[in-house]
C-alpha cells in the first residue's frame, strides 16, 4: 500500500484509502522514535553535565581558589554519575549492543575509588623516647620531633629531655570511641569558606576531642615515660608539650603557630594536656590554614612532643638566612631574642631585640637593635647562636628556622626546634627594586619592621577581638595591636597586615610571607593612627602607610600565590583528573575508537555521544520518511533534522527539506540569527595566533575543518513546533543549543553550551569569557569553566525566549575562529563591540513568522 501511495504521489494522482495496519505500524515506529529521542535527550543532558564537571575540574586545578576533599569527592561523584547515565542510555538505545562500554566505565570508576580512599594508618609504638628518634621517623612523630631527635643524636647540639607521643597513639585515640568517623562527618558537611561555619565547627570538634576517653594503654605509656623523665631530672620536672603534626614543613608549608603548645605543665597533667593539643588541630586557625593550603584532615595526623622545660634566661628564633634582607640581595643571619621564654617572639606578643650577623665563619656582628635598654643576649652569645644556625643549615643543606633558649642555670644554648626556612623564593621575587617615592603622598604611619615585603591597597580595618574576624572585609588592611597567630585565618582575605608588636620571626609574620601578604610589625601606635583612616596604601618595603589608594606603588608583577598547587588535595584531584579529563578517542573511523581503548570518563562520553548519534541518524535507524530529513543548507554546513511532531509545516516528500518548510519556531529564530548578518570569515590572525592554531591542528588533525572526516557531518536538529535541540560542530568548537518556547512561561528556556577552539588554552578561555559577558548583558545566566561556556535563560515568555534563541544563532556563526585574536587586546575589544552592536540591532528586529522563513544560508 505504501508503494501504491508513493506511485500515486509521483504521478500526481490521489492516494488510496489509508491502510489501518500501515498507519498503526507507522504510529508504532513514531512512538518508538519519540522514546529513542527522549533517551537521546537524556544522554545529551548527562553529556552536558559530564563535560561541565570536567571543565570545572580543569578550572579548579588551574586557579588558586582553595578546595577540600569534600569538593574532590563531590565533583568526582557528579562526573561518574553523569557518565553512568550516558552509558545506560546508550545501551538502552542499542538494545545493549555496547555492553563492553559498561566494563570500561566500571574499570575507570574502580581506579577513581582507589584514589579517593584514605591512606592506611601507620603501625608503630605509642611513644618514642627522644634519643631513639631520627629523621626517618617523621611519619610517626612529625617534622618537629624528628628534627629535634636528629639534632640531639647527629648534629651534637643540646636539646631538652623528652619523648614523642606518636601518630599511632593519635589514631588509637581516634578509633577508641569512634571519634574519627564523627569528626570526618562534621568536616565534610561544613562550608570551609565561611568563617562563621568554621567557628561553629571548631567549637564542636574540640569539645568532642576533649570529652573523649583515652585508651588505657595510651594513658599508661605516657605516664611511664613521664615517670622516667622525673628520675632523670636534676631538679623539679616541669613539662612543655609541643605539637608535632605530620606534614608540617614536609608538605612545603610552615604551619607556623597553627597548633597549640603548652608550657609549664605539671607532670600529672600530661595526659589531659595531650588531648588539648590534639584538639588544637581543630581550632579555627588550624582548619582554615589547612583548607587554604589544600591539606586534608587525614594528611595531618598529630604527634606531640613531651619535653622538659628549659629554665630560660632568654629565648627566641634565629634564621640562618634573613628572608627580608635576601629580598634586597643581602646575605645575613638574623636573631630575634627576648628575655625569658621564646614564646613571646613566636607568638608576636613582644617586639624583640634584633641582631644581624654576616654569614661568614666566624659570623661578624653587622647590626644590633635592642627593644629595651638592656639586650637579652650578650654579643658573644648572639655570635654563638649565629654560628649554631649556620652549622644547622650546613647539616640540613638548606636554610633553617631555629627556636632556642639560653639555660639560666648553665648559660648553654638549647635547641627547641629546627625546621626548614620557607618562603625565601617568594619573598625575593616579591621585592622588586624600589623606585623613588612619588611626590604628594600623605604619610599616615611610618616605622616598624618589614616582615613580608610588598604593597597592599584597601580599607584599614582595626581588629581588637575575635568577633572582629567575622566582619573583616576581603581586601582590607588588617591592623592589630599584637601579631598573634589567631589572626592568621584573615590573611587569605587581607591585602596587608600592620601590627604594633612582633617581629620577623613571629608565626603570623611567617604566614604572611607564605601568603605573600605585605606585612609591617612593631609599628608603635598603629591602631590609633589608622583607626577610621579609610582606604590606605601599605608599602611594607618603605615601612610606611599612605593615605588613599596609590596603585602606582604596586609592582608590575604583583600576584597572589597559588597555595593549592602541589598540595595533597590538589595532587589527589590532579590524579583523578587524569582518569576524567583527557580525550584520546578522537577519530570515529579509527579501529581504536572502541570501549576497550577508553582510558578516561571523557573517552566514554565521546564514545557514547558518537554512537548515539549513529543510532539515531544512520540509514538503518528506522526513521519514518516524514520525520528524518537533511536540511538544504549549502555544502560547508550540513544539518539533519528529526521532527518530533509539528516541526514541519506540512508533509515533506523526499529526503531533503528546505528552511521555508520548517514550522519549529525556535529553529526559525535560531536560523534567523545565523543568517541575519553575513559572516566575513575568520579574522586575520597574528603570527602567534596563527602558530597557536597550527599547533592545535597538528596535535589534533581531525579537527581541521576542511579535512574530510566523519565529524563534519554531525550537525543535527531535533525539532517540534515549540522545541528545538541543535548539536553542532563549527570548525574547531562544539556547541549545543536547546530552546523551548510555548504558552507556559514557567517551562520556557533557552540554553547554550560552547567548548573548544583552534587556538591555545588561554585564547580559548578569553573567548568563552567574552561570550559570557555578551550573554549576561542580554539576560542570560552564564558560567565559564576553563574554555567552556554554559549559559541559560529561563522562565520567560515565548517571544523573549525566541529573541534570545536568535542571538545564539548569530553568535554560533560569528564567533568561529575568533579565539586566535583574543590575546590582541585592541582587536578583541573591537570584535566585542561589533558583536554587541550586531546583537542589539538584531534584538530590535521583529521575529520571523512560522510561515515566513528568512532567506539566505549560513556557511
Amino acid at each position: 500500500m505504501a508503494l501504491v501511495n508513493a506511485l500515486r504521489r509521483w504521478l500526481g494522482g490521489r492516494p488510496a484509502a489509508p491502510d489501518p495496519e500501515a498507519l498503526a505500524r507507522e504510529e508504532a515506529v513514531k512512538a518508538r522514535l519519540r522514546e529513542r529521542c527522549a533517551r537521546f535527550r537524556r544522554l545529551l543532558s548527562a553529556n552536558k553535565s559530564a563535560l561541565e564537571t570536567m571543565s570545572e575540574v580543569e578550572d579548579s586545578l588551574a586557579n588558586p581558589r582553595p578546595f577540600g576533599m569534600d569538593y574532590v569527592q563531590a565533583v568526582c561523584t557528579r562526573a561518574v554519575t553523569a557518565v553512568f547515565q550516558m552509558v545506560r542510555e546508550l545501551n538502552a538505545l542499542s538494545d545493549n549492543a555496547y555492553a563492553p562500554v559498561q566494563t570500561a566505565f566500571e574499570r575507570i570508576r574502580s581506579q577513581m575509588e582507589t584514589l579517593l580512599e584514605e591512606p592506611p594508618h601507620p603501625e608503630g609504638p605509642l611513644v618514642l623516647p627522644l634519643p631513639m628518634i631520627r629523621l626517618e621517623d617523621m611519619p610517626q612523630v612529625g617534622g618537629k620531633m624528628a628534627n629535634l631527635g636528629e639534632v640531639a643524636a647527629r648534629a651534637g647540639l643540646e636539646t631538652p629531655d623528652g619523648f614523642a607521643v606518636t601518630v599511632a597513639a593519635y589514631y588509637r585515640f581516634m578509633e577508641y570511641s569512634g571519634l574519627r568517623e564523627k569528626l570526618n562527618r562534621r568536616i565534610q558537611t561544613t562550608d570551609m569558606q565561611s568563617l562563621d561555619a568554621v567557628f561553629s565547627l571548631a567549637a564542636a570538634l574540640q569539645q568532642a576531642v576533649l570529652a573523649a576517653p583515652l585508651p588505657p594503654e595510651l594513658e599508661r605509656a605516657i605516664t611511664e615515660q613521664v615517670a622516667a623523665m622525673r628520675v632523670r631530672a636534676e631538679g623539679e620536672l616541669i613539662l612543655a608539650l609541643r605539637s608535632s603534626a605530620v606534614g608540617e614543613d614536609a608538605l612545603g608549608v610552615t604551619f607556623a603557630g597553627q597548633y597549640r603548645s603548652e608550657l609549664n605543665v605539671p607532670p600529672e597533667e600530661a595526659c589531659d594536656v595531650w588531648k588539648e593539643i590534639v584538639a588544637s588541630k581543630y581550632a579555627v586557625t588550624a582548619m582554615s590554614y589547612r583548607f587554604q593550603h589544600g591539606i586534608p584532615d587525614d594528611a595531618a595526623p598529630m604527634s606531640v612532643g613531651v619535653l622538659a622545660m628549659v629554665p630560660s634566661a632568654a629565648g627566641g628564633v634565629v634564621y640562618s638566612r634573613d628572608p627580608v634582607a635576601a629580598a634586597r640581595g643581602e646575605e645575613r643571619v638574623v636573631i630575634n631574642a627576648v628575655p625569658g621564654l621564646a614564646k613571646a617572639v613566636v607568638d608576636g606578643a613582644a617586639t624583640p631585640d634584633v641582631f644581624a650577623f654576616s654569614r661568614e665563619h666566624p659570623p661578624r656582628l653587622l647590626r644590633k637593635d635592642p627593644a629595651g635598654e638592656t639586650p637579652s643576649l650578650t654579643d658573644e652569645q648572639a655570635a654563638e647562636l649565629a654560628q649554631m644556625a649556620l652549622a644547622l643549615e650546613e647539616y640540613y643543606a638548606e636554610p633553617q628556622d631555629v627556636e632556642w633558649a639560653c639555660n639560666a642555670r648553665t648559660g648553654r644554648l638549647t635547641v627547641l626546634q629546627s625546621r626548614p626556612l620557607h618562603g625565601l623564593e617568594s619573598v625575593t621575587a616579591a621585592a622588586a627594586q624600589q623606585e623613588a617615592l612619588p611626590e604628594g603622598l600623605t604619610v599616615l604611619a611610618q616605622g616598624g619592621v618589614a616582615v613580608s615585603p610588598g604593597v597592599g591597597l584597601g580599607p584599614a580595618v582595626v581588629a581588637r577581638k575575635e568577633a572582629d574576624m567575622l566582619s573583616f572585609p576581603k581586601g582590607g588592611i588588617l591592623v592589630v595591636e599584637r601579631a598573634l597567630p589567631r589572626w592568621a585565618p584573615l590573611l587569605s582575605r587581607a591585602a596587608g597586615l600592620v601590627s604594633e608588636t612582633g617581629g620577623m620571626a613571629g608565626h603570623l609574620a611567617s604566614v604572611a610571607r607564605e601568603y605573600e601578604v605585605p606585612a609591617l610589625c612593631g609599628l608603635a601606635g598603629a591602631c590609633s593612627l589608622l583607626a577610621g583612616a579609610g582606604e590606605v596604601t601599605l608599602d611594607a618595603g618603605r615601612s610606611a602607610v599612605f593615605a588613599g589608594l596609590q596603585p602606582q606603588l604596586l609592582p608590575a608583577c604583583a600576584h597572589k600565590p597559588n597555595l593549592m598547587a602541589g598540595s595533597p588535595v590538589h595532587q589527589r584531584l590532579a590524579a583523578l583528573a587524569r582518569l576524567m579529563v583527557p580525550l584520546r578517542l578522537l577519530d570515529p573511523e579509527a579501529p581504536e575508537f572502541a570501549p576497550e581503548y577508553c582510558r578516561s570518563l571523557h573517552d566514554i562520553t565521546r564514545f557514547c555521544h558518537e554512537k548515539s548519534v549513529e543510532l539515531l541518524f544512520s540509514e538503518d535507524a528506522g526513521l519514518p520518511g516524514q520525520m528524518g530529513k537533511q536540511l538544504r543548507a549549502g555544502v560547508k554546513l550540513q544539518y539533519w533534522l528529526v521532527d518530533m511532531g509539528g516541526g514541519f509545516a506540512a508533509p515533506v516528500p523526499g529526503p531533503v527539506v528546505d528552511i521555508k518548510q520548517i514550522a519549529s519556531l525556535p529553529m526559525l529564530a535560531l536560523w534567523d540569527g545565523m543568517t541575519a548578518v553575513p559572516w566575513a570569515g575568520p579574522p586575520a590572525a597574528s603570527a602567534s595566533g596563527f602558530m597557536s592554531v597550527m599547533l592545535e591542528s597538528t596535535m589534533k588533525p581531525e579537527l581541521e575543518s576542511t579535512a574530510p572526516n566523519a565529524m563534519a557531518q554531525r550537525n543535527f536538529f531535533i525539532i517540534g513546533s515549540g522545541y528545538m535541540l541543535l548539536q553542532a560542530r563549527y570548525g574547531y568548537h562544539f556547541c549545543t543549543v536547546e530552546s523551548q518556547a510555548g504558552p507556559d512561561g514557567h517551562e520556557n528556556f533557552v540554553s547554550f553550551q560552547f567548548k573548544g577552539g583552534a587556538a591555545d588554552r588561554q585564547r580559548r578561555r578569553l573567548r568563552a569569557a567574552m561570550l559570557a559577558d555578551l550573554l549576561e548583558a542580554r539576560g542570560f545566566r552564564a558560567d565559564v569553566k576553563d574554555d567552556s561556556l554554559f549559559a541559560v535563560a529561563e522562565g520567560d515568555t515565548a517571544e523573549n525566549v525566541l529573541r534570545k534563541t536568535r542571538l545564539l544563532g548569530y553568535l554560533l556563526i560569528h564567533t568561529r575562529q575568533v579565539d586566535m585574536i583574543m590575546l590582541d587586546a585592541g582587536r578583541a575589544a573591537a570584535l566585542k563591540d561589533k558583536l554587541a552592536a550586531d546583537m542589539d540591532g538584531l534584538a530590535a528586529r521583529p521575529l520571523p513568522a512560522a510561515a515566513q522563513s528568512p532567506s539566505g544560508q549560513p556557511g
